[in-house]
């Protein structure tokens, strides 16, 4: 056996992500034991190492021999997720520039990407081999290989499509799309194999889901050629797919709520922030898939690109659909398209609310959780969501917020921070419990900003948990953070005691961008909180830069008096603290008139940022005289990083009709279909587009 000889390559000579890959043979002997934890270490080291965030190094290149022959042995316990891995290894380097040198971790040059093809290429026999394994899990990544690295493109669509009849449904999508891959990559065969997936496309005697495939696969191999006739036709098949139809024992792990249990997840370790849990808890959520044809939508969704109208309508039918898994898919495809292009999403939204069902918690917590990122183009379904947390608490009672039923309890709280994000105090009884009781209070903490209607029953409840946080823990670090903030939101004076008590906690503890959170939030409150000024202005002086700068903006909104702070200020723009420094000093105003010609400076920096706060900082304090600057300055920063827009745009708004000169630019933004902003968010998006319109408005 081939896997004996593999103390014969020189692999020490060889480097993977972290070293030399003098341990690789061991990773590769690991896949091949029947101790199922050696051998899910084994392949998560390799992958972690030597197939590093998908990179090819040489003894990555060097191990795909081994990795053949064991994916050809039936005494390997998991073949499948060797297949896997020889897929993983093969795409990633047919991605790579064929002509391309690329650095190992050693310094020298590698083209191992180019070895890896030679070896995926002169073995690709075998795929043919594997996709008639009595094994499924075998069948579908070989089936997806034998389109890709199968030189002989005639043969390979040959033995793709006798494959299709008989085949599981999974299996007979991978096959149509397999036909699609040999087109595009082998010119000798795309005529005929197109006019296959024609032909399966208009063909009534396979099921829905095949002659669907065989559309989107079809536009797949000429996407330039999007008739007007596609979506239809395509929305037509998606009516006629049945949860029936897609069943079967290898799909059943696909539907929608299945296990109810898994979307829970496991209690969080000790120590670890409920916060951090929950994010990794996401990222498990987000990656399942629960119908056979989720793939092939987004593949279809990503072939009509900006055409959003068609594909509005695809997605309506799929939040339509009756299968509860082509439903569940369809919500975070509803939530990427409403989050990445503009326009009138609705219809949409509505949609997404009616998926609030009481008889399925783990659609309707999907459902929750994308309106409540939506910012305030989920207010369509306000009532819906209303309407969802009245019932859960008509069935379950008022402590629903932490029901036992671990689905029913993320249903309920999605839908409930959903609500209270668009400030409807139909949210608070929930948020409040959620303070009172402690279950989860953190979610609630997340959103009880928004309630401001309600400032008089949440700071008491907010304030009360600040002073309860342990400093001296920086595992509650994020708590108090979120803390803070909420209280800053609700604009509520009444917690500028509690805040205060938190900045000289948090600076015992060296706790610096606590305090300089704290310190932010108390300087909200205006000359209100002036009776913070003892623990404010020592802090002033603070060693920490961002304290200090923090504590400077502080003084200048407890007191007033420009004389004391604009000095510190313009010292502090010679540090890394320079944008909040001015930015305070625009709030200042004229009285920062000193601050000029250290900001005129700084309007030749090298980074865009810097530029932006100090152009907006000369326009507030210097006026009309440094508008053209000004201008020029907003301008380049927006073409240079577009994240800047809404700095850029909010200065040009205060601006009025002295923002002409940038009026073409934001006529232009406005013409934009995708969306814009600092990380393109939702809310960001809207902001910028508000703010556009009120330039425009001033001409």
């Amino acid at each position: 056996m081939m896997i004996n000889e593999i103390d014969g390559v020189d692999w020490e000579s060889m480097g993977h992500a972290y070293g030399p890959a003098s341990d690789v043979p061991g990773w590769l002997r690991g896949m091949s034991s029947a101790d199922p934890e050696v051998r899910d270490e084994a392949f998560s080291d390799f992958c972690n190492a030597a197939h590093h965030q998908g990179d090819v190094y040489p003894c990555t290149a060097a191990s795909l021999p081994f990795l053949f022959e064991m994916a050809d042995s039936p005494a390997t316990p998991d073949r499948g997720s060797v297949i896997g891995l020889l897929l993983s290894i093969g795409r990633e380097s047919l991605d790579m520039d064929p002509e391309g040198v690329y650095a190992a971790p050693d310094g020298t040059e590698s083209r191992a990407h180019v070895d890896a093809l030679a070896v995926m290429g002169g073995r690709a026999e075998a795929f043919v081999r594997w996709v008639t394994d009595p094994d499924q899990e075998v069948r579908r990544p070989a089936i997806e290989g034998l389109g890709l690295f199968l030189d002989d493109g005639v043969r390979a669509v040959e033995v793709l499509r006798g494959l299709l009849a008989g085949s599981g449904m999974v299996e007979r999508l991978l096959v149509v799309e397999a036909v699609a891959t040999v087109a595009l990559r082998d010119a000798a065969v795309h005529g005929a194999a197109a006019g296959w997936l024609d032909a399966l496309a208009g063909d009534a005697a396979h099921v829905p889901e095949v002659r669907l495939a065989a559309l989107v696969h079809r536009v797949r191999c000429a996407p330039g050629e999007i008739g007007d006739a596609v979506v239809p036709a395509a929305v037509n098949l998606l009516r006629r797919i049945t949860p029936g139809e897609t069943g079967g024992e290898d799909e059943a792990s696909c539907r929608a709520g299945a296990e109810p249990d898994v979307a829970a997840g496991p209690a969080p370790s000790p120590g670890v922030p409920p916060q951090i849990a929950a994010a990794f808890e996401d990222l498990e959520r987000y990656g399942r898939v629960h119908a056979p044809t989720t793939s092939l939508l987004e593949v279809f969704h990503t072939l009509l690109d900006d055409r959003v109208p068609e594909r509005t309508a695809l997605l309506a039918e799929q939040l339509c659909s009756v299968d509860p898994g082509v439903r569940y898919d369809a919500i975070r495809m509803a939530r990427e398209l409403i989050g990445q292009w503009r326009g009138d999403h609705t219809g949409l939204v509505v949609l997404l609310g009616g998926c609030l069902l009481p008889g399925d918690a783990y659609t309707a917590a999907a459902a929750a959780e994308a309106l409540g990122s939506l910012g305030p183009v989920g207010e369509p379904a306000r009532e819906a969501l209303a309407s969802y947390v009245g019932e859960a608490r008509a069935e379950h009672g008022p402590l629903v917020w932490a029901a036992r039923d671990r689905l029913v309890r993320r249903a309920h709280q999605e839908a409930v921070r959903a609500l209270a994000r668009m400030g409807d105090l139909r949210a608070l009884p929930y948020v409040l419990a959620a303070l009172d009781e402690g279950a989860d209070a953190w979610r609630a903490v997340q959103v009880a900003g928004h309630l401001g209607g309600a400032a008089g029953d949440l700071t008491p409840r907010l304030s009360k948990l600040l002073a309860e946080v342990d400093f001296a823990d920086a595992s509650q670090s994020m708590s108090a953070h979120a803390l803070v903030s909420a209280l800053r939101e609700l604009a509520d004076p009444q917690a500028a005691a509690a805040l205060t008590g938190a900045i000289s906690a948090a600076v015992r503890e060296e706790q610096w961008h606590t305090a300089a959170a704290a310190l932010t939030a108390l300087a909200s409150f205006g000359p209100g909180a002036a009776f913070g000024l003892e623990v404010v202005r020592p802090l002033a002086d603070a060693q920490d830069l961002h304290v200090r700068a923090a504590a400077t903006a502080a003084l200048w909104e407890l007191e007033g008096e420009a004389a004391g702070v604009v000095p510190p200020l313009v010292e502090l723009l010679d540090t890394h603290e320079r944008d909040e420094a001015a930015e305070v000093l625009g709030r200042i105003g004229r009285a920062a008139a000193p601050a000029l010609p250290r900001l005129r400076k700084m309007l030749t920096a090298g980074y865009e940022w810097t530029r932006v706060y100090a152009a907006a900082a000369l326009w507030d304090i210097g006026g009309d005289a440094e508008a053209p600057a000004v201008v020029e300055t907003l301008l380049a920063a927006w073409a240079e990083n577009d994240a800047t827009s809404n700095h850029v745009l909010a200065c040009l708004s205060r601006m009025g009709p002295a923002a002409r000169p940038a009026l073409p630019r934001v006529r232009e933004e406005l013409m934009l279909l995708r969306r814009s902003g600092r990380f393109r968010s939702i809310s960001n998006d809207e902001e910028l587009q508000a703010a556009c319109h009120s330039i425009t408005a001033c001409f």
